[in-house]
């Protein structure tokens, strides 16, 4: 089983992590692409995958926990040097494929911007220098301060900007796999160990946060007021319109590979 690496995950698998919920599993931490890859691969049954590849891989997936905002997320942002409008070339940080797209999507419908995107790692000056905008995910872009960026550059957070533009909730990952992998009772499974979890913040936040470099205050004003964890039907909502609108853009660039076709399909 693969989970992603960030801290945004620590409360879904807390309790798999720290009680005998976790007998059924044995579980290894990637970047949320590398989790995708993992899935696709075969070298992992279920993760923590990025919607986008949920779709593009014909997954089952889980509906009752995830990765999800209903506004602000603080932990995907655009950083741009220039106007949003004359944005050309995007650094995408490589652990990124759902968030990368939810860009796309967002510049090109609410700014007009279409750029080339190239995928970097997670570090704001290197990708500044290469590209007019870049996009940082997870733990690094909570390393970084939107109010004192703002002072330089334009600045969005695309779990705001989604809101903002669909009035829908923006959910980025979910629990997946192939649809035999996913047993009776796996959903119930991972919603005990997020109760769990969300029952023990001080606790991560506690283990958690000195090894990320990430200040405990933010870490719980994170956890706790950004990243939604229990997933409802609006939220399902959310997904489906941001996968109809990905589908748009994919196909405006004349995708051929049926493969990639974006579909999703709960498994409960």
């Amino acid at each position: 089983m693969c989970a992603v690496s960030y801290l945004n995950t620590a409360p879904l698998v807390w309790g798999l992590e720290h009680t005998s919920l976790g007998d059924r599993v044995r579980l290894e931490y990637a970047l949320p692409s590398v989790c995708a890859d993992h899935i696709r691969n075969g070298i992992a049954n279920i993760g923590i995958v990025p919607v986008i590849e949920v779709a593009r891989q014909q997954l089952a997936w889980l509906p009752s926990t995830g990765i999800a905002c209903d506004d602000s997320v603080r932990s995907i942002l655009l950083v741009s040097k220039m106007p949003l409008t004359r944005v050309r070339t995007l650094a995408a940080d490589i652990g990124s494929r759902t968030s990368v797209m939810l860009a796309r999507i967002l510049l090109a419908e609410r700014f007009g911007s279409e750029p080339a995107v190239s995928p970097f790692r997670a570090d704001l000056p290197s990708m500044l220098e290469e590209a007019d905008a870049a996009l940082l995910i997870g733990d690094a872009a909570l390393h970084l301060d939107p109010v004192t960026l703002r002072e330089r550059y334009e600045v969005l957070d695309l779990g705001h900007e989604w809101v903002t533009y669909t009035g829908l909730p923006m959910v980025f990952a979910v629990w997946a796999g192939r649809a035999s992998h996913l047993d009776a009772g796996m959903d119930d499974l991972f919603v005990e160990s997020c109760r769990y979890g969300l029952d023990h913040i001080d606790e991560i936040l506690q283990l958690e946060c000195p090894n990320r470099g990430i200040p405990q205050n933010l870490g719980r004003d994170y956890l706790t007021r950004h990243i939604v964890f229990h997933l409802t039907a609006r939220h399902h909502d959310g997904m489906r319109e941001y996968l109809r609108l990905a589908q748009e853009f994919e196909s405006r660039e004349s995708y051929d590979d049926s493969s990639r076709s974006l579909r999703l399909t709960a498994k409960r």
